[in-house]
């Protein structure tokens, strides 16, 4: 009963936090699009070299995206002639950097969590859409197109519109999620409450060096959203997980999934499909060992 009553207690209090977190954060985004344009983001990415890479990476790091749902918007980033580099870099940060994930570490993990995971990512997000660019995987990318047309929102002259379509927007993209967080903080709830700590210790614990890349790949295939992981790294941290390998498996599951796979097949060749997973692996695994080492 004891036991029981931790899980309970971990459950509401989590998930009544991460709720208020999303819709917060993904309002506060929204609202800052209402105010940038489409033309104008496609202006800003253009940039080459360096910067576009910074630029990618920067607007990643504020779209709230999961992995999946970031292909459709990288869709339109090729079709506006986008930089291949800057184009990459967004890839890699969306689902990585943004600021739900960000809120949720820094609230949950530490800041000393969250400050290491979005210097890490940011990084690697720049270089490796840099580095696909120099080595000429810009012609992997397949000839996509885009059917149907982009449909332009309607412009609200008030501050209270704007912010009432935010939130209406967060509110839409939060009962997408709700089942992922309930599932996430409810199997964090039962690890906190049940989980032996000695056996977590034993199997992921800091002094096993295999934690690392074993966690990474059990989380690159599956499609586990940031905000269902999060909640059971948590759970695991305190359970006494290493918290290179909560990194990594974050890393690895919020960044690819084999539903994101098969829809990178569609928009780029096989050979740039692998050197991606290989990538958000790579990451996966670097990052783990950084914040062992830190």
């Amino acid at each position: 009963m004891n036991s029981l009553w931790v899980s309970l207690q971990f459950f509401g209090l989590i998930l009544a936090e991460l709720i208020v977190l999303f819709l917060g954060i993904s309002t506060l985004v929204g609202l800052v699009f209402e105010y940038v344009s489409e033309d104008t983001l496609n202006r800003w990415l253009s940039r080459k070299g360096w910067l576009g890479n910074f630029l990618g990476t920067t607007l990643g790091a504020v779209t709230p995206f999961c992995s999946c749902s970031t292909i459709p918007m990288t869709v339109g980033l090729l079709r506006a002639k986008v930089p291949f580099g800057a184009t990459m870099s967004f890839v890699l940060a969306s689902p990585l950097m943004n600021p739900i994930v960000l809120v949720m570490i820094l609230t949950l993990l530490g800041w000393k969590a969250c400050l290491a995971y979005g210097v890490v990512t940011f990084i690697m997000s720049m270089v490796c859409g840099r580095v696909l660019s120099i080595i000429g995987l810009a012609r992997d990318v397949k000839n996509v197109r885009i059917t149907g047309g982009s449909q332009q929102m309607e412009k609200l002259p008030t501050f209270g519109g704007k912010l009432r379509r935010s939130f209406a927007g967060a509110w839409n993209d939060f009962r997408g999620v709700l089942i992922y967080l309930v599932i996430g903080v409810a199997i964090g709830a039962g690890i906190y409450g049940y989980l032996p700590g000695d056996f977590v210790v034993q199997v992921a614990g800091p002094q096993n060096p295999l934690a690392i890349p074993v966690a990474a790949i059990i989380g690159v295939p599956l499609y586990v959203r940031a905000e269902t992981v999060i909640p059971i790294a948590l759970a695991l941290t305190q359970k006494g997980m290493s918290m290179g390998a909560v990194i990594a498996l974050i890393v690895g599951g919020a960044g690819m999934s084999i539903p994101e796979m098969s829809m990178l097949a569609g928009i780029f060749k096989v050979r740039l499909v692998f050197v991606f997973i290989a990538v958000v692996f790579s990451t996966a695994v670097m990052a783990g060992f950084i914040f062992n080492m830190i």
